[in-house]
């Protein structure tokens, strides 16, 4: 199985993490909390698709097109600026607002740990008194550097 983090599912997990916060916005705080709150979750999963796409053609350009993609960031920016700025001017409620936009953390950070790749064949440890433990640096997980010949 291919494991990989991908598009549909930080979408996918957003929606769901959306579609119950706006049902317990509704029931427990207001209609106007839970629609602003899906106004929030709409416009932060269209920055999403836009910065996901523009982040690929960047890395997938090798870095060439630079300069049109920081354009494409920074009118994202402003554009995603200026439909808050309207719904704030239309009513909308700000905390509302903030946590439609927050939704997007805990569904990426969810379906990057459910990409992450297969743990890999745990080797068995050598024998407490092996040399070879002398030789190895358990603050940064790697072998010591030993200092050369004429250093010593």
């Amino acid at each position: 199985m291919k494991r990989e983090l991908t598009e549909g599912a930080a979408l996918g997990w957003n929606l769901a993490f959306c579609a119950g916060a706006v049902a317990a916005g509704y029931a427990l705080v207001s209609p106007r909390f839970a629609e602003s709150l899906g106004l929030g979750a709409l416009l932060e999963s269209a920055n999403f698709r836009f910065l996901w796409r523009g982040s690929r053609r960047i890395l997938l350009a090798g870095g060439s097109g630079a300069g049109p993609a920081l354009g494409a960031f920074v009118l994202r920016f402003v554009l995603l600026g200026g439909a808050l700025w309207a719904a704030l001017r239309a009513g909308a409620d700000p905390a509302g607002l903030v946590v439609g936009l927050s939704l997007m953390v805990p569904a990426i950070v969810l379906a990057a740990w459910r990409a992450r790749p297969e743990p890999g064949p745990a080797a068995p440890a050598p024998p407490p008194e092996d040399p070879s433990w002398d030789e190895w640096n358990p603050w940064l997980a790697r072998e010591r550097e030993l200092p050369a010949e004429e250093d010593r």
